[in-house]
């Protein structure tokens, strides 16, 4: 679940979780609980305000609500077919990154691992949390390394040994783009989606909401055809701190 993932790259376990007939086994009101906190999110700050939030300041809002570590055991021990997945997430410094550098990026580094096998993620990517170019919205690119092994565990080094160069980092396979709703920051992929090769889906779609307890992401691969094929359907994964911003 890059993942972050933000999943925006292939996996490479596969979820029983995601075959789930939701009408039978997830209550109804974990549906609307979802619509409710993407559509009515609590504002703390007037809407006036979240307008007027400088991009930058948007920028280190959405990286202080992903660096460190959350997981899903909430939602697993609720729903026994929902895996416990462990999500951690850290600065890193990319050298070298030339136009990838834009002002006011910072670039983070995310693995996704079963919570009883952390030391062997099943999606590691960087990410880089800039300004979009009209200076709109949030933007956070994934990026696919090329030799994702030589990155495990790279969340526990302390921040200035955590040095890449460009190269290490790969190529963008997608992008979501974030805005701020209240305390919280919603973002979704293009309408388009992104490209894909994964378990038959040549598009997929993610939306994801960052607030005070984690993030909800909800994440879908589409066919050719348009069909729905893999993915939540509508109760979203459900990540929750156990170690905010000590990374």
């Amino acid at each position: 679940m890059s993942v972050i993932s933000f999943i925006c790259d292939s996996d490479k376990t596969k979820f029983n979780f995601l075959k789930i007939d939701m009408n039978k086994t997830i209550p109804t009101f974990l549906a609307l609980t979802w619509a409710i906190t993407s559509a009515t999110v609590a504002d703390a700050r007037p809407a006036s305000m979240q307008t007027s939030i400088p991009i930058n300041q948007q920028v280190q809002e959405v990286v202080s609500h992903l660096v460190g570590a959350m997981d899903t055991s909430a939602q697993a021990k609720a729903n026994s077919n929902a895996p416990n997945v462990r999500m951690t997430t850290c600065k890193v410094t990319v050298q070298d990154a030339g136009a990838l550098n834009r002002p006011g990026s910072v670039f983070l580094y995310q693995e996704q691992a079963l919570s009883e096998r952390l030391s062997s993620p099943y999606r590691q990517r960087f990410l880089r949390i800039a300004p979009t170019t009209d200076n709109l919205k949030v933007e956070s690119a994934a990026f696919k390394p090329p030799t994702p092994a030589a990155w495990i565990g790279l969340c526990g080094k302390p921040e200035a040994e955590r040095i890449v160069q460009r190269k290490d980092i790969g190529e963008t396979s997608c992008s979501v783009f974030l805005q701020p709703r209240g305390e919280n920051y919603i973002g979704e992929t293009s309408a388009a989606g992104c490209p894909s090769k994964y378990k038959g889906a040549v598009r997929i779609t993610n939306r994801i909401v960052l607030h005070q307890a984690g993030m909800d992401t909800l994440d879908r691969g589409f066919d050719a055809a348009g069909n729905q094929i893999w993915g939540a359907k509508e109760e979203p994964y459900q990540f929750r701190w156990i170690e905010k911003g000590k990374r």
